[in-house]
């Protein structure tokens, strides 16, 4: 446990001790033919192998008595000073109080962060109507807002990161690391973080030009086991999939929106996984989607609008959005997950939803996607593993990928 996770609530304290039986030895992922399950993740046999300087200090049963709770949301904007002044009255100081404690309890912390931060310049997209053009610029500043909420890494991989053009991405990327976090998006672009002995590797992707890309799945992959085989553990983050009332539904297939390719995401995070991915979580339809357990790692396919200002529309099923709080082992492998839902009623910023929506349409978008998503969903909002006979198959062919 780092020091950071030394100030678990007693709800998270007793969520990791439910936790406390696992493997005392490390174990292959396993090949197709060894799998408990069709389609669990597989490594390539020619995929880099992980050096693990720093986790080769540590025998096989410490290693996998490890426990780290990563806590992981969705879109971010805390306001936006283009093209008129839409900032929180209070400079978004307490936009995220209400939600901040299991952030910060959390060992690590991940977001994405759709919009800039930049003081001042001129958006790169022209738009006829600034007023009703969608342009999201915060002002750097709000990097320490981030920092105070509890956050450790953010993704610039999304179609807003670049509203004021690679220039505004990197003074985005410029701000976070003054504050202290960790950011990932720019094509090349990847974060490293500590836990404890342990490093761990952050990649975010989307469809968005100069990024690491989603849609170029040989890419990704590529990427992917590279920077397995650098860190004991990574997480990876992408923005994908349509938008819209009918984009909770995953449709195992590329997406599209407005004529533009957002990917099958299905596709991409299963092939992640199978490169080296331990975790990872979704965003970009504005709405919750599902989640499986693949192999022995989870996915998250959309965690929804969970902090954004006038803007961006929380009308309905867009204003709820989860903290999702995932624990893992010291190999990255999933062990029990926590659904806090939330909701955004303005002109406030996200707080605890006591109707647990986020959690209800999680638990049902899971069952009717994938079937069988290797998971149960408890009332109290704990996730679990559980026993997966069936996996509903991606578009493209394993001997086509």
């Amino acid at each position: 446990m780092t020091e950071r996770g030394q100030y678990l609530l007693p709800a998270l304290a007793l969520l990791l001790a439910a936790c406390s039986v696992a493997p005392q030895t490390p174990e292959p992922r396993p090949t197709v033919e060894e799998a408990e399950i069709p389609g669990s993740a597989t490594r390539d046999a020619d995929a880099p192998v992980r050096t693990e300087p720093e986790a080769a200090r540590l025998p096989d049963d410490a290693r996998a008595e490890l426990r780290f709770t990563l806590a992981a949301v969705g879109d971010m904007m805390l306001g936006t000073d283009y093209p008129d002044d839409r900032l929180p009255d209070d400079d978004a100081v307490g936009f995220l109080a209400a939600v901040t404690e299991p952030l910060l309890a959390a060992d690590l912390a991940f977001g994405n962060l759709e919009g800039v931060l930049v003081d001042g310049g001129e958006p790169a997209k022209q738009c006829s109507n600034p007023h009703a053009c969608y342009l999201f610029r915060s002002p750097t500043r709000y990097a320490e807002r981030f920092r105070a909420a509890g956050f450790d890494a953010l993704s610039l991989a999304n179609n807003h990161a670049l509203d004021f053009g690679e220039e505004g991405r990197g003074s985005s990327m410029e701000a976070l690391s003054s504050a202290g976090i960790v950011h990932s998006g720019r094509e090349g672009d990847f974060g490293a973080l500590r836990l404890g002995d342990l490093s761990v590797g952050f990649v975010a992707f989307s469809v968005t030009r100069d990024s690491n890309l989603l849609h170029d799945y040989a890419l990704a992959r590529s990427i992917v086991s590279d920077q397995a085989a650098l860190h004991d553990l990574l997480v990876v983050s992408f923005h994908g999939g349509a938008e819209g009332d009918d984009a909770a539904r995953i449709p195992f297939g590329e997406e599209e929106y407005f004529g533009e390719p957002r990917g099958d995401v299905v596709r991409f995070a299963r092939e992640m996984v199978e490169a080296g991915a331990d975790f990872v979580f979704g965003h970009g339809p504005h709405l919750v989607r599902g989640m499986e357990r693949y192999g022995d790692r989870l996915i998250v396919y959309s965690l929804g609008n969970f902090a954004t200002y006038y803007g961006i529309s929380v009308s309905g099923d867009k204003g709820v959005a989860p903290i999702l709080l995932v624990t893992i082992d010291g190999y990255g492998r999933f062990l029990e997950g926590r659904v806090i839902s939330a909701v955004q009623l303005r002109p406030g910023g996200p707080q605890p939803d006591p109707q647990g929506r986020a959690l209800q349409q999680m638990r049902e978008l899971s069952f009717a996607d994938f079937r069988e998503p290797g998971l149960r969903f408890l009332d109290d909002g704990r996730v679990l593993p559980d026993a997966r006979h069936y996996v509903r198959p991606t578009a493209a062919p394993r001997s086509e990928r």
